[in-house]
């Protein structure tokens, strides 16, 4: 669940938003004159959203390079050609 706080109640409050962090796993958005400044979440979510975060940027390098001597104009007609056959297909299912 996630929670928004001010700045200055998260303060005086401390203790308690990281014992509702950990132990019911609780978000906080902790936010100064109405906006949004930080986030707090448990360890093992933020461990979690580095690990895919690196496998992501892993997997864009790998295409990187191996479509690094492929023109971009070669690349964004193979995604045009993925897209309509995508949408030929869902509209096939649809009749």
């Amino acid at each position: 669940m996630t929670k928004r706080v001010n700045a200055l109640k998260a303060r005086k409050n401390l203790g308690q938003l990281l014992e509702e962090v950990y132990y019911k796993g609780d978000q906080y958005v902790i936010e100064r004159a109405g906006r949004p400044m930080a986030a707090v979440v448990p360890v093992w979510q933020l461990e979690e959203w580095q690990k895919r975060r690196a496998r992501f940027f892993g997997m864009v390098g790998e295409l990187w390079r191996k479509n690094k001597r492929v023109k971009p104009e070669a690349i964004e007609r193979e995604v045009e050609e993925a897209i309509r056959a995508v949408r030929t297909k869902a509209a096939r299912r649809k009749a």
